[in-house]
C-alpha cells in the first residue's frame, strides 16, 4: 500500500470519526458530555483539513472548479423557494 492509499485511508476515517463525534455531541444528554464531544469533533475537523491539505499539495485530491451558470441556476432555484 502506497502513501496515497494511506492517506486517502486516513481521510476516509477522519469524516467517519467526525460524523461519529457530531452525532454524540447532538445526542449528548448534558453539557459537559456535550463539550466533550464538540471538543473531540473540533480536533477530528482540524486533523481532516490537514490530510486534506497535504493531500492536495501532492495532488492526490483533486476538485473541480463549478460552472459558473450552474451556480447562477441552483441560485435562483433556491431563492425562489424562500
Amino acid at each position: 500500500m502506497g502513501d496515497r492509499e494511506l492517506m486517502e485511508d486516513i481521510l476516509l476515517l477522519e469524516k467517519g470519526v467526525c460524523d461519529l463525534y457530531m452525532h454524540g455531541a447532538i445526542e449528548s444528554s448534558t453539557g459537559n458530555v456535550h463539550q466533550t464531544f464538540s471538543t473531540a469533533l473540533n480536533n477530528s475537523l482540524c486533523m481532516q483539513d490537514d490530510v486534506y491539505g497535504k493531500m492536495t499539495q501532492k495532488g492526490w485530491y483533486k476538485t473541480d472548479q463549478a460552472e459558473q451558470n450552474k451556480i447562477n441556476t441552483l441560485k435562483t432555484k433556491f431563492a425562489s423557494q424562500n
